[in-house]
């Protein structure tokens, strides 16, 4: 079985981008569409970060509040990809949406094996998602322009160069087709 993992199309990351995230949106649209249609598991990966809750930053050691807090609009996943009534919802509170959720236990009860990804960013929660995937045993595919990163060059690097060693990277149209009845 096959299950679409929409990761962090949060109303707060794209209301900063909206002319990037526009054809990713459109892109992630389409395949949750089709994997609705085909009876796919459906998984919403979504940051769950508590008020008041401090996040660690490497780089300058400082503790900053995290982006997206529980409970406010920027939290909400955007209405053209809105979870339906039976598709999990992956409350996260680290970049993977493994570590510390209920993903991997609703894979393995739904029988998955392959995972489609899909979101934002493409260096730190599809990347850490990715990797935990691998490490899992799942089978994985990185649909390129379904995901997106305010790094150009660092989203076209991951997927040229390093998702290939532990994913299949296909496109949106490539993708649909992994997702058709007996593919």
């Amino acid at each position: 079985m096959k299950c679409l993992l929409l990761f962090d199309f949060l109303v707060g990351h794209v209301n900063k981008d909206p002319d990037r995230y526009a054809p990713v949106i459109a892109n992630a649209a389409r395949l949750l569409t089709a994997a609705r249609n085909t009876k796919a598991l459906v998984a919403h990966a979504r940051a769950d970060h508590p008020p008041g809750a401090k996040a660690l930053n490497i780089t300058d050691s400082e503790n900053r509040p995290p982006l997206i807090t529980r409970g406010t609009p920027e939290a909400e996943i955007v209405r053209d990809l809105a979870p339906g009534p039976r598709e999990h919802q992956v409350l996260k509170r680290r970049w993977s949406a493994f570590h510390g959720t209920t993903l991997d236990s609703a894979l393995r009860a739904h029988a998955v094996e392959t995972i489609l990804l899909c979101g934002g960013s493409t260096e730190i929660g599809i990347a850490a998602t990715a990797y935990a995937a691998r490490d899992l045993g799942y089978n994985l595919v990185v649909v390129s322009d379904a995901c997106t990163s305010s790094k150009r060059a660092v989203h076209d690097q991951l997927m040229r160069e390093v998702f290939p060693r532990l994913a299949r990277v296909r496109t949106t149209i490539q993708a649909l087709e992994m997702l058709k009845p007996g593919a």
